[in-house]
């Protein structure tokens, strides 16, 4: 109870400076690039031309008739919706192991909140996948001529991904510090992960036996929850989302909890 009241107390606290920062994260990304800001909206276009072609050109992919799913354009439009969700949670992961590395000076010289970094950072990640989003669901617009309903459902089934993805910053940004071999750790957990987690097809399309291991996946959960939402119009497994949420919790309890036992070693190790 001491470790909750003690996270959303600092959060709290530090607010205002919460916000300034990941503005200035969020800035910096595009700092002397002559399109700046233009960029966040490029990418996604990009990814989304190119899955486009890829799936209904080269391969010819459909989801699956379970879907309901008949046109090639459509495929690429699903797929691109659970890579938004997976590329959140690892964009998050992967920029962890260097939250402390990368702000020594936060570390030695100032007297500095350390344990908002990842909220800073998940913060920035959020930006750039909004507008990804937003990309989407244009694409959904112009292409199938609507935009589900349910999309309104979809902060409350990223919230226990974004607090799974804090606790494992906290832990990874600490971990670091004292191992550095964990930035190419996490480097292969993520892409291995990316493969498990039904971005590229429906947890339905397995076998029964695979169907129960994925599902253990919190990821692959919150990515099909996700999809169904944005693409098919299906609400939300409430009992699935209260499940990961509780999930989320304890990861971002006991990532905390390591991150503020870790840190009283941090400037010495660095």
């Amino acid at each position: 109870m001491n470790i909750f009241s003690a996270l959303f107390r600092n959060i709290y606290h530090y607010r205002y400076l919460l916000i300034q920062m990941t503005k200035r994260e969020i800035s910096y990304r595009y700092r002397g690039s002559i399109l700046g800001f233009v960029w966040s909206f490029l990418n996604p276009l990009l990814m989304l031309a190119v899955y486009t072609f890829v799936f209904s050109v080269v391969f010819k992919a459909r989801w699956g008739s379970g879907a309901g799913v008949e046109s090639r354009l459509d495929f690429a439009i699903i797929l691109f919706a659970g890579l938004i969700v997976f590329n959140l949670f690892a964009e998050i992961i992967n920029r962890a192991p260097s939250l402390i590395l990368g702000n020594v000076n936060y570390v030695k010289k100032v007297i500095f909140p350390l344990e908002i970094l990842p909220l800073i950072s998940i913060g920035a990640v959020l930006f750039h996948s909004l507008v990804s989003f937003i990309v989407l669901l244009t694409a959904e617009l112009i292409f199938k001529g609507y935009i589900p309903f349910t999309i309104i459902y979809i902060p409350v089934i990223l919230l226990p991904l974004l607090i799974i993805g804090l606790g494992m910053s906290w832990f990874l940004a600490a971990l670091t510090v004292y191992i550095r071999d964990t930035v190419h750790v996490t480097n292969i957990f993520v892409t291995v992960l990316m493969f498990v987690s039904a971005v590229f097809f429906p947890i339905s399309a397995l076998p029964e036996k695979y169907q129960v291991i994925i599902r253990l996946n919190p990821v692959a959960a919150i990515v099909e929850e996700s999809r169904n939402a944005l693409i098919f119009g299906q609400a939300p497994n409430w009992s699935l989302v209260s499940v990961m949420f509780v999930i989320g919790l304890f990861v971002a309890v006991g990532g905390y909890w390591w991150f503020q036992k870790m840190r009283k070693g941090f400037a010495d190790v660095l």
